[in-house]
C-alpha cells in the first residue's frame, strides 16, 4: 500500500528535499519515477522561547514563502522516508502530513 507525503519547504530547498525523498524511495508511480507535485504559498509561524527558526526571529510571527510538496511512497519505506526528510529539510521542525492511500 502507498502513502502520500505532504511537506512545506522553502523554495530554495525544494530540489534538495525532493532529491532526498526520491533517494529514500518516494515518487514512484508505475514505471515512472521522481513523481511529485508542488505549488507556492505563504506559511506562518511564531517561534517560542528556546527556538532557533531557520527564517525570522523567535517571538515574532513570520510570514514566509513556502512550497507545498506532495509525493507518494511505499508504506514499508515510512521510517526511512521521514528520516531522510528530517535530514534534508532546513527547518528545525518541518511541517508535514502522511496519508494512507486507498
Amino acid at each position: 500500500m502507498n502513502r502520500k507525503l505532504i511537506v512545506f519547504v522553502p523554495p530554495d530547498a525544494l530540489d534538495s528535499v525532493r532529491d532526498a525523498l526520491f533517494a529514500a524511495g518516494a515518487g514512484r508511480i508505475g514505471k515512472y519515477e521522481r513523481c511529485s507535485w508542488y505549488v507556492e504559498g505563504t506559511g506562518t509561524f511564531l517561534g517560542g522561547e528556546g527556538t532557533e527558526p531557520a527564517l525570522g526571529e523567535p517571538g515574532r510571527e513570520e510570514r514566509v514563502t513556502e512550497v507545498r510538496l506532495e509525493t507518494v511512497f511505499p508504506a514499508e519505506r515510512h521510517d526511512e522516508l521521514i528520516a531522510a526528510l528530517r535530514r534534508a529539510h532546513p527547518y528545525e521542525e518541518p511541517a508535514f502530513d502522511v496519508y494512507e492511500l486507498l
